[in-house]
């Protein structure tokens, strides 16, 4: 018989522990990697939350919806998620402690786990509506000031304001991989993304639209090499497709090579499933053609084939399907490459690269059919041999290439290839423009397929500088140090916002929304010093009185940087010092960067994760034998439904 188990907050806030208490040990800078045992033996060494979640067998599914949550999330912006579990669970207490005080909010209930469901939910639904409406205004004018937002549209160019954004954004991506990765590889693997996404930049197109590009065919972008030290990574110039040479390589440097994409046979079967073939004619009972008369026929049909592909000056094949013994005998007569079975993904990257449109008749060749390669030949990475082709140089300006992530074991090289993702991801929701504020200008636009970003035009004054602040948007390309300083900050803005406004006091519960908020953000940067809790209370004064005194708008985008600005921004970045300890200044590219945009993305996340698992009143758990016996039956009706229509 069904169980019905009813939920209340405690419920909730238990479940969620034990997930914080599975990923808190790898949290933060010093946090370290969580081993694995699979059912097959498989060890599994991870940093990352989102995998570390994902490989627990987990049975209610309260855990299994957090989960979820944690993997939409991750796999939209790539960065977060470990982070969210520990922003959920500090929420949970601030609103299970505030309900305990207060348990009834308009009417009785039964019981007070009822009534303290009831406030959690109703508290909650106030924080979603808070963030919505106010949350993206309080972090442009508290938060964004005192960071930096850096437009990548000249990136990679060669210029001053390009140069510093390049080195932002090599620290940016090095301190995500120190969260992930560790300490050892972050630095070599930030400067091979870098180069991977520069070299992926389109001239006529902003940076998102070749950041989405990446993200899409990552499959196809990258190979993992096990056995090999992580060091050994690197980028090589084409494509290389994940399978060998059918027949002998080209053994030629003439350029342009001649490739045309099958996504059929060239040879047609003989017979279909179904089909009957019958050797006659007229009806006659005489048999004028055997068997072998007739393949005979189709490989004739089959040589004029290949003859017209030489005559075209097609020198490699790619083929979506094996293709048959026949063809792989004459295109290898004929020294014309064939490579077969090739994945979708591969061959759409291909067919996007080349330019060439994949045939399906091969009676049916025109121009727009053939690409042209700079080389086609074999590469060996690791115990197993690809295909390497390249493309010539586009007016576009794009370089493409080709990752090898090198690893000592398989899941290392899984791991290391999740997090470049993951990376790019990171970029991606960094650079996409957030929700403009109701003071903003109209002239300012968003979007990801847009031709160009938000730019300034010239050196603006410091008190220009100060009034544009009142409208100021959260932009793309907005980051901050690292280490707690968008907690503190924006912690400190909540407090002062709920001081100042009554629309975020709730008059039922005489709670402060925004203090609750507030209090839970104050939980990252307390588990990030908690090896040294007097470090959270020097970092927290530091950036609230360098806050209070310094000003900061600095925005960095395609008019020139002065040397003044940027050492305007590494003196921003000098707030965690001790004063006058000049041996322990630490500018940003030592301390690191996170993204504006990744945090306040998380932020909603966890809130619409809160609501929804307070939403959930009961869980009905149906026994297995009963779920199985309710399949066969659904299969039993549907089969039936077919049978009378």
């Amino acid at each position: 018989m069904a169980q019905l188990e009813h939920l209340h907050l405690n419920h909730v806030l238990q479940i969620v522990d034990v997930l914080k208490g599975v990923i808190i040990r790898s949290f933060g800078p010093e946090g370290g990697q969580v081993l694995f045992t699979r059912d097959t033996g498989q060890a599994m060494l991870s940093r990352s939350g989102t995998r570390i979640l994902r490989a627990l067998q987990l049975e209610h599914p309260l855990a299994r919806m957090v989960v979820e949550y944690v993997w939409k999330h991750s796999s939209s912006t790539g960065d977060g998620s470990k982070t969210f579990i520990l922003l959920l669970s500090s929420l949970l207490q601030m609103i299970d402690a505030t309900a305990s005080r207060e348990p009834n909010v308009s009417r009785a209930y039964n019981s007070t786990e009822a009534a303290k469901t009831a406030t959690a939910r109703h508290l909650a639904d106030k924080l979603l509506e808070f963030a919505f409406k106010e949350l993206h205004v309080l972090i442009s004018r508290k938060v964004v000031p005192h960071g930096c937002c850096v437009s990548f549209e000249d990136f990679p160019e060669k210029t001053q304001s390009s140069s510093l954004a390049h080195s932002l954004l090599q620290k940016l991506l090095a301190t995500f991989f120190h969260t992930r990765l560790g300490y050892t590889h972050h630095d070599f693997l930030s400067h091979l993304t870098c180069e991977l996404i520069s070299n992926w930049k389109l001239i006529k197109q902003p940076l998102p639209f070749s950041l989405q590009f990446v993200n899409d065919n990552f499959s196809a972008l990258h190979t993992p090499v096990s056995g090999f030290p992580a060091s050994s990574s690197r980028i090589i110039e084409g494509q290389v497709i994940h399978r060998d040479f059918a027949t002998p390589p080209l053994h030629t440097d003439h350029q342009p090579i001649k490739a045309i994409v099958f996504t059929g046979y060239l040879q047609p079967k003989l017979l279909n499933a179904g089909e009957v073939l019958k050797l006659g004619c007229g009806g006659s009972s005489v048999e004028e053609r055997s068997i072998i008369q007739f393949s005979a026929w189709m490989e004739k049909s089959l040589e004029h084939i290949v003859a017209d592909l030489q005559t075209l000056g097609i020198s490699v094949i790619l083929s979506a399907v094996k293709q048959s013994d026949t063809v792989l005998a004459l295109t290898t007569q004929a020294e014309i490459c064939l490579v077969e079975c090739i994945g979708e993904e591969e061959l759409s990257l291909f067919v996007q690269l080349s330019g060439a449109t994949p045939v399906s008749d091969c009676r049916m060749i025109e121009p727009c059919h053939i690409a042209s390669l700079a080389f086609c030949r074999p590469i060996k990475l690791g115990a197993n041999r690809y295909v390497h082709v390249a493309f010539p140089d586009t007016e576009e300006g794009v370089k493409p290439c080709h990752l090898v992530i090198c690893a000592p074991g398989e899941g290392q090289t899984e791991h290391c290839a999740c997090a470049v993702q993951d990376a790019v991801r990171m970029i991606l929701t960094t650079e996409e423009p957030l929700p403009l504020t109701d003071a903003t200008p109209s002239k300012r636009t968003s979007g990801l397929h847009e031709s160009s970003f938000l730019h300034t035009s010239g050196t603006k004054n410091r008190s220009s500088s100060l009034n544009q602040l009142h409208e100021c948007v959260l932009t793309s390309g907005c980051v901050i140090p690292a280490g707690g300083t968008f907690e503190f900050l924006l912690s400190h803005a909540l407090l002062q916002h709920g001081r100042t406004s009554s629309g975020s006091h709730d008059r039922n519960i005489g709670v402060c929304v925004t203090q609750l908020l507030s209090g839970a953000l104050l939980s990252v940067p307390r588990k990030i010093y908690s090896h040294n809790p007097q470090a959270f209370l020097q970092t927290q004064t530091r950036v609230m009185s360098f806050a209070s005194k310094h000003f900061h708008p600095l925005r960095l985008t395609g008019c020139s940087v002065s040397r003044m600005q940027s050492e305007e921004y590494v003196n921003l970045c000098l707030l965690r010092c001790p004063k006058g300890d000049e041996s322990s200044k630490v500018s940003v590219l030592d301390l690191g960067l996170e993204s504006v945009s990744c945090k306040y993305q998380m932020l909603l996340a966890v809130l619409q994760c809160l609501t929804s698992l307070l939403r959930v009143d009961a869980v009905l758990h149906i026994n297995t034998t009963l779920h199985i016996q309710s399949r066969r039956l659904t299969y039993c009706e549907d089969t039936d439904d077919e049978a009378e229509d």
